[in-house]
């Protein structure tokens, strides 16, 4: 049996490890990249001393696929938490930093005295927050948007201060367009478990203080969750790449068509090459899954791509520490909608995990937003370096040029979840029902994070083991 996986992301590598794994007789496995190296938005890169990730920095380690495939691997031992001190966030407010209160996690506060002593919400904003604890639970099944559900435990201030700059940076999306269900089950759960979402946080809290997690610790998200790679993030796709016999991996190789016949697979390639498969994995965003499929299957491929996608860019800054003036006591800050800036958010880097700069250095990640990305169709890193500065200048009261500076771009990569999101997922595995020798994996589907991209791979990978195994009977 042969298997063909598109596409060479965490999503893809996790699905061909797993059947090279599997160690299946007679099994031959292909994997096709279209770009010239694996890893897809995964990248580091070293800068005198600097370890700059170009896409994602950490994963949650609260989802165990990817912790799992990294001791499989042997590189367990390097995976890394987040620095203890300094656990918290800051959130811009009137064009200035306030801290978010300590306990303050995603969009419910779990200690009452730095919730009644923060400048961040206003008298009336405390108290209807505090209110969440004796409002009763929603009545019905029916999705409801992130948006409207902070806005109905906790009230607008909430929403539009803390929450929508959060969960911005985790999706890339509106709250208000995107399913809670599909997102922050976590948070639905809480309401129907224990009448109340605080009650709930207060819950796990108590069930974490004691364990080396304390994963309540801080404030903004988790971060006693947050953990890396002592080398960075592409320790992972090193690893996987390694795993996986030479021969199989085909980087530059695009699939621009392909066609089914008698369950069987053939793929076309744009330099005009062709592939033959028994069964096929295609771990690539939607809306590219979903152009494979116009002529096959009008269902499959109406659905693949009306799941929409964001673009996101991140540019990472290296400067003198001797030019920050701010005191660096948190892991970076959040940027409201609210406050109409050119970025979104800015993690300081060398601060959030062990050795990712020296001493004398300062590492930053800029988060940049889509207005700034949309006033410059050209691409021009200079024109947009110059916006950065002038958003670190009023912010953090940076004066100088950074000395490094590197933007990255990542067009459609983030897919928004939205209400009703899980519907359209059903509907989509009905009707790979069709077709047992093909699998779909990536992020676009049941979860964007790294660990949800490995589960999805390696779950697509078992689908066409299962049916290998099937034919055999």
């Amino acid at each position: 049996m042969k298997v063909v996986v598109v596409g060479g992301g965490i999503a893809g590598l996790s699905a061909a490890h797993r059947l090279v794994e599997s160690n299946h007789p007679g099994l031959e496995v292909i994997l096709l990249e279209a770009s010239d190296r694996l890893g897809g938005t995964i990248r580091t890169v070293e800068h005198e001393g600097c370890m700059l990730e170009l896409g994602p920095d950490s994963f949650l380690s609260s989802k165990p696929w990817l912790t799992q495939l990294a001791e499989r691997l042997g590189v367990e031992d390097q995976i890394i938490t987040t620095n203890h001190i300094h656990r918290r966030a800051q959130v811009v407010y009137r064009g200035k930093l306030h801290r978010l209160p300590e306990g303050f996690l995603v969009m419910a506060p779990t200690r009452v005295w730095p919730m009644l002593t923060t400048s961040l919400f206003s008298f009336t904003g405390k108290i209807r927050c505090a209110l969440e604890l004796f409002l009763p639970r929603k009545s019905g099944s029916k999705d409801e948007s992130l948006g409207s559900f902070v806005r109905r435990r906790f009230g607008r201030e909430i929403l539009s201060r803390v929450v929508q700059p959060l969960i911005g940076g985790i999706y890339a999306g509106n709250p208000d367009t995107l399913s809670l269900r599909a997102t922050m089950p976590r948070f639905l759960e809480m309401e129907e478990k224990y009448g109340s979402v605080i009650r709930g946080m207060l819950a796990q809290r108590n069930t974490t203080v004691n364990t080396k997690k304390k994963s309540t610790s801080g404030s903004g998200a988790r971060y006693g969750e947050l953990v890396s790679f002592n080398k960075g993030m592409e320790t992972i796709i090193q690893a996987l790449s390694s795993s996986l016999p030479p021969d199989i991996t085909h980087t530059k190789s695009l699939v621009v068509r392909i066609n089914h016949e008698s369950q069987k697979w053939k793929l076309i390639l744009g330099d005009g090459r062709y592939f033959q498969a028994d069964a096929i994995i295609l771990a690539l965003p939607s809306p590219k899954a979903a152009t494979l499929f116009r002529d096959i299957d009008k269902s499959l491929h109406r659905e693949l791509s009306d799941i929409p996608h964001s673009s996101s860019a991140v540019m990472n800054l290296v400067y003198h520490r001797s030019d920050v003036p701010h005191p660096l006591d948190c892991f970076g800050f959040v940027v409201p909608s609210a406050e109409k800036r050119k970025i979104t958010a800015c993690t300081f880097s060398s601060v959030k995990f062990p050795n990712r700069a020296p001493q004398e250095l300062v590492l930053m990640r800029v988060f940049i937003g889509q207005d700034l990305l949309q006033d410059t169709p050209q691409v021009d890193d200079k024109k947009i370096l110059d916006e950065v500065r002038k958003e670190l200048k009023i912010l953090l009261d940076i004066k100088v040029c950074p000395i490094h500076s590197v933007l990255t771009l990542y067009p459609d990569a983030m897919p928004q979840y939205l209400i009703n999101h899980l519907d359209r997922i059903e509907r989509i595995d009905l009707l790979l029902e069709n077709y047992p020798n093909l699998a779909l994996a990536g992020n676009a589907y049941r979860g964007v994070g790294l660990p949800d991209c490995v589960y999805s791979g390696e779950k697509a990978a078992d689908r066409i083991l299962a049916n290998k195994a099937r034919l055999e009977l």
